[in-house]
């Protein structure tokens, strides 16, 4: 009795079977990448702000401590973005004509707060507390990098569960003196970080509840 289909059908069979397999087992594996890549985790990418602030004068050149402008790190679940008053406080003397800082005076004058770009941006179910970081011992280069050396901010790590969870089971690296902590310098030190992770008993949750809440 004549078989029903060719033998090339067989074939062709075999490779539909391969295709349907590829697409389930890689298809996810090619999203699970895809999302991981710079252009969809905002890593490396210079963000425009409506004021042209150059972290390199202010931190670099002047040596402003983070703390004078982003004041609330230390405190709150937020590390702030400064009032117009703050930039006053030295622009009200310094460079106070200047076209470039003419958004920074109508701010002031007419009482409207600058509206800057956010540069880190987590999901609305992802908690953050720069405040529990901080007082840790988390400076902050460990997150932002030199931003000593940024003309213009952009985010240093890819913010992935994966990042964050690698310093949440291993944070003795990214562990400093708390005198340090905005020391855009400061080289990792493993033995050190670990002396201070025991005596500040730094145990980060690694479960679900300690980031989505």
């Amino acid at each position: 009795m004549a078989s029903l289909f060719p033998k090339w059908s067989n074939t062709v069979f075999r490779l539909v079977l391969v295709g349907i397999l590829g697409v389930l087992v890689g298809g996810p594996l090619f999203l699970m990448a895809y999302v991981r890549l710079p252009i969809n985790t905002g890593q490396d990418s210079e963000i425009a702000q409506p004021v042209q602030f150059d972290h390199r004068h202010h931190v670099g050149d002047d040596g402003i401590d983070c703390r004078y402008c982003h004041y609330t790190v230390e405190r709150s679940s937020y590390a702030s973005i400064p009032p117009t008053q703050v930039c006053m406080n030295c622009h009200g003397q310094v460079w106070n004509e200047s076209p470039l800082l003419a958004p920074v005076r109508r701010s002031y004058d007419t009482d409207q707060p600058i509206r800057w770009n956010r540069v880190y941006k987590l999901p609305d179910f992802v908690f953050f507390n720069h405040s529990v970081h901080v007082a840790k011992g988390v400076g902050c280069s460990s997150c932002h990098g030199r931003v000593d050396q940024m003309g213009r901010l952009y985010q240093v790590p890819p913010l992935t569960m994966q990042w964050c969870l690698g310093c949440h089971r291993d944070p003795a690296p990214n562990i400093r003196p708390l005198d340090r902590i905005t020391d855009m310098t400061w080289k990792p030190n493993r033995v050190l970080g670990e002396k201070l992770a025991r005596q500040r008993h730094i145990n980060p949750p690694t479960y679900c509840y300690g980031c989505h809440r």
